[in-house]
């Protein structure tokens, strides 16, 4: 398992180069000038030779990626042009409020998906399973925004019990930070579950054709002890995979979701990064998100030996 570990950690390591690599090419590319955006109309030319000089623009393009690279292995990101501010503090600063959206709306999604998708694939074919198909599809069909447009106008427009947008930590009010959650939360969770919901409804009903589900039932076993110790626990494997693809969708920001409500994440500063023309920050924040994807298919990995003996870590 360790070695394991190592190799995956070592792998990571390549692919978050590659990562910069594009990106740090794809911004070339990208048209106008991040200086004369930072400085605003009016400024005299040695101040923008200045700022260019400061920020290292003035310098080849292999030298520019060679030396962001370098200052990224020690944690140094850069400086924003817009702000003055290191990109690693600006970053870190964003990220509880994306962490504790994108786990709220998972949580949300799984309370939700679960007994959906496995109560569908026990009734299947039943009116209970229909309305499940149904609502799946709704979910998958309906765009983010417009349900989150319609959740502000009926709960917070109309019924008043939540608040439109904004953001309070959790540390510091969780009582506020609940009610500022729960819309874009259960938003993003709505989609997420409706995903879910079908993937685990096709899991568990592969699950139940096979040879020794039918055999437990032979044998007189409960139905419940079926569905629990050999339906749920090999049905569930694959939907792991699933879950964490949508956890590591989330911990990069949604970034639709997070401007409609003004959520103060990692999906927020990438569009006002890109708005701004602040390539360190835009640099930073995909660097971040590839870091988290590469992370929790590491933990995907672990977790699927855990929990199928069959599978082996090499």
């Amino acid at each position: 398992m360790t070695r394991f570990v190592l190799r995956r950690l070592l792998q990571s390591g390549v692919v978050l180069l590659g990562v910069t690599l594009v990106v740090f090419l794809l911004l070339q590319l990208v048209p106008g000038d991040p200086v004369r955006v930072a400085l605003g109309t009016r400024f005299d030319p040695e101040t923008y030779e200045a700022l260019r000089s400061r920020a290292g623009l003035d310098r080849p393009l292999p030298v520019q990626y060679a030396s962001y690279v370098g200052h990224a292995l020690t944690g140094d990101l850069g400086v924003s042009f817009r702000s003055g501010r290191p990109v690693t503090a600006i970053v870190l600063e964003r990220l509880p409020a994306t962490l504790s959206l994108a786990l709220t709306a998972v949580v949300f999604a799984l309370l939700v998906a679960f007994p959906l998708g496995v109560l569908s694939a026990l009734r299947s074919g039943s009116v209970f399973d229909h309305a499940a198909r149904v609502f799946s599809q709704f979910g998958v069909s309906v765009p983010d925004f417009w349900m989150g447009i319609m959740g502000i106008l009926l709960f917070a427009g109309v019924l008043g019990w939540f608040p439109p947008s904004g953001y309070v930590a959790l540390t510091e009010d969780p009582v506020g930070w609940l009610s500022h959650v729960f819309l874009p939360a259960v938003t993003v969770g709505l989609v997420t579950a409706s995903i879910l919901t079908r993937f685990i409804r096709s899991s568990v009903l592969e699950v139940l054709a096979e040879d020794y589900v039918r055999t437990a039932e032979a044998k007189g076993l409960p139905t419940r002890l079926v569905v629990v110790r050999h339906v749920l626990r090999n049905a569930l494997i694959p939907v792991v995979t699933v879950v964490a693809v949508q956890l590591a969708s989330l911990l990069g920001g949604v970034i639709v979701i997070e401007v409609l409500f003004a959520w103060p994440g990692v999906g927020r500063l990438t569009y006002d990064a890109v708005q701004a023309r602040d390539y360190p920050v835009l640099q930073g924040a995909v660097l971040l998100v590839a870091a988290l994807f590469l992370l929790v298919n590491l933990l995907v990995d672990v977790l699927y030996a855990r929990l199928d003996p069959r599978i082996r870590v090499r």
